[in-house]
């Protein structure tokens, strides 16, 4: 068994697991029988923004922080003495205080994190030419071909990183090998924060079979529900399942929760530099910062871009924010999809979330989302998704679409987006009823 120090990237052989690094006596050992031959990685930032701000202020380190703002904000991220209080990203800010009224509240710095942000894909870059990043704080890096360039293997380099973003940067990060995605990002929540966990090959099946359904991505509460109600708790019972018969009860969903049940996942990590986007933005009249008024512009966003997806007959991957503040600081924020889309219901709940981490007061002068890693739109977006509530949405979707092409795009409209569409036809029959006035003859 091969045993690697993460303090002294020293590579031992052992026959059992070493408890103290034989060169620099560290217990910060990684041991495992295939470190030497995984080279699929999930590079993961430990409750990124707050430790940023821990960083950059000693006196916060022993004490719960939360990122975000306002009575009626929600939380952009927090750090891990909070989470202990119940305290999540995303959840209302009421209600964070609520649960720990002690914390330490701090509005986000966005151009600090993405500064740093920057650091540390300048160092993944220097590993690596595929760096596949998924948002500010996470990415898959493929570091096959390697060892000759580093004159080491993927885990010792990776254990280096790690040492050096901490050093350089000031954060930690916890980092997951692993033989392919699917499982080098599940490898990398095992041991946070600052953690280092390995999935091998021989061991993914007995691995996976331990582990809760949920744990596959796309299978929230909803599904996860429907899934113990058909007697389906643990990845080890679809293991068992007749693939035919999950795609029979599932569709889709079926199939892939019979691949990923057995920790199969093809999908290569792609540079974003490699891959093409669709995207659609608009500037505003009058700078925009309420998360109502942002997020109905988003909505209309997401209805224009799907409709150009659909035209097209493509679908994307990895959904992008793009908002330029006030002062033309220009911030992007991506996040990978386990299935690609065009649904405009996707793109939108998608892009909220990114838009709810970004609300620190600022003003907006532009909002865009965009999707990448587009592919063809045969197979995607079926009425059958892992999340029922999901596939309700997207049928809906779909019979909307067959109505606005029929009678056109106004036939049907969201009703977020009414009060819009009808303050624009408003302004539509004024400029008529002006130019009509124009064209009366004197009297």
């Amino acid at each position: 068994m091969l045993s690697l120090c993460r303090d002294c990237s020293a590579m031992i052989e052992a026959v059992e697991p070493l408890a103290r690094c034989r060169s620099c006596g560290s217990p910060r050992i990684v041991a495992h029988d295939e470190l030497g031959a995984l080279s699929i990685a999930h590079v993961d930032c430990d409750a990124f923004y707050a430790s940023i701000e821990k960083r950059d202020d000693p006196s916060l380190i022993d004490k719960p922080l939360i990122i975000g703002g306002g009575v009626r904000g929600v939380v952009s991220t927090c750090c891990y003495i909070a989470r202990q209080y119940g305290v999540r990203s995303a959840m209302p800010m009421f209600k964070a205080r609520e649960l720990c009224p002690h914390a330490v509240v701090i509005p986000p710095d966005m151009q600090k994190y993405v500064a740093a942000s920057r650091q540390i894909r300048a160092l993944m870059d220097e590993l690596t030419p595929l760096v596949e990043p998924l948002s500010i704080d996470e990415a898959f890096l493929d570091l096959t071909g390697t060892e000759e360039l580093h004159r080491a293997g993927p885990a010792v380099v990776l254990a280096r990183f790690a040492r050096r973003v901490e050093a350089e940067v000031g954060v930690t990060i916890s980092v997951g090998l692993s033989h392919n995605k699917f499982l080098a990002k599940t490898a990398s929540d095992l041991d946070k924060p600052r953690g280092f966990a390995v999935i091998g090959k021989a061991e993914t099946i007995e691995f996976l079979a331990r582990q809760p359904a949920s744990l596959i991505f796309g299978v929230g509460k909803v599904f996860a529900d429907t899934l113990h109600r058909d007697g389906f708790d643990t990845i080890g019972q679809l293991q068992q399942a007749d693939p035919i018969e999950l795609m029979r009860r599932y569709g889709d969903a079926g199939s892939r929760l019979a691949r990923l049940a057995r920790g199969d996942d093809s999908r290569s990590v792609s540079p974003d530099d490699q891959m093409k986007t669709v995207s659609a933005e608009t500037t505003f009249n009058a700078d925009l910062k309420g998360f109502d008024e942002l997020s109905t512009e988003l909505l209309a966003l997401c209805e224009r871009l799907s409709e150009r997806l659909k035209s097209k007959g493509i679908a994307g991957d990895t959904v992008t924010l793009k908002l330029k503040s006030a002062g033309f600081r220009l911030r992007t924020r991506a996040r990978a999809l386990m299935i690609p889309t065009q649904l405009a219901n996707v793109l939108y709940e998608t892009g909220l979330q990114l838009l709810a981490r970004e609300l620190d007061g600022t003003a907006f002068r532009l909002i865009g989302i965009g999707v990448s890693g587009i592919s063809a739109a045969d197979g995607v977006d079926p009425v059958d998704l892992v999340e029922p509530a999901i596939a309700r949405r997207a049928a809906a979707e779909r019979a909307i679409d067959r109505v606005r092409d029929r009678f056109g795009r106004d036939a049907v409209i969201r009703g977020k987006l009414y009060d819009r569409v009808k303050a624009r036809a408003a302004r539509n029959k004024d400029e008529k009823t002006e130019e009509n006035q124009d064209d009366q003859p004197p009297r």
